[in-house]
């Protein structure tokens, strides 16, 4: 981490000079970010970089996403506080933990067991309470615990897949990157109006590794 700032000022620099000076303007989702340590969601020689405004490696081909993207994405969920949340792509959980920050329960899911081990554990050692991970398949959700008022996807599907259409609360939103190309896709929201009616709203591009499970793209993807 940078010179001999403690991670409360690096965090309160990431949100002045990275966040908020940019078009996060949610009072609460820069809370969130001020708030959650996210030295503790990157392993342990890359936490120098815990704090750059880009995304960081954490094994397994993945990567813990820039900051503000996971700021942009939680903003994009319009959280008043007190919701009932499913991540998709759980990862290190760093951005489980910044929605648990606004939201009452988050359900995070991730398909690689080494990644949910780790997230559990870097959970418990940010003293995060809020979040249940499970190793499963994302696509498919967490059916038991739906409807959401809201769901986060963290990877890039080749199409929504209706899994979670299906457990998203009418009147909920679900934030996803979407695109045929595994390794570039348009985020965008889309909100259920009714009980087979939903609405998306394209928000920016970008790009992340592939959502893989039975509604997503296939193992051997590249």
């Amino acid at each position: 981490m940078s010179g001999s700032l403690k991670p409360r000022q690096l965090r309160a620099r990431l949100v002045a000079e990275q966040l908020a000076a940019r078009d996060i303007t949610d009072a609460k989702v820069l809370r969130a970010m001020g708030t959650v340590p996210r030295e503790c969601f990157v392993p342990a020689d890359r936490r120098d970089q815990a704090y750059d405004d880009r995304p960081v490696s954490i094994g397994a081909g993945q990567t813990i996403s820039q900051p503000y993207i996971v700021a942009y994405m939680v903003q994009a969920l319009h959280l008043k506080g007190g919701e009932k949340v499913l991540e998709i792509g759980a990862g290190s959980g760093y951005a489980a933990a910044v929605l648990a920050e606004i939201a009452a329960e988050v359900y995070a899911i991730e398909r690689i067991g080494t990644l949910s081990e780790f997230a559990t554990s870097n959970l418990a050692s940010a003293g995060v309470t809020r979040v249940r991970v499970r190793h499963a398949d994302g696509t498919e959700g967490w059916p038991e615990e739906a409807p959401f008022d809201a769901i986060l996807v963290s990877a890039g599907a080749p199409e929504v897949p209706k899994h979670l259409l299906d457990q998203l609360k009418i009147g909920g939103r679900m934030v996803i990157p979407v695109g045929a190309d595994p390794t570039a896709q348009e985020l965008i929201r889309i909100t259920r109006t009714g009980a087979h009616t939903y609405e998306r709203a394209h928000l920016t591009s970008v790009r992340f590794v592939p959502l893989i499970g039975s509604e997503g793209w296939g193992e051997d993807v590249t």
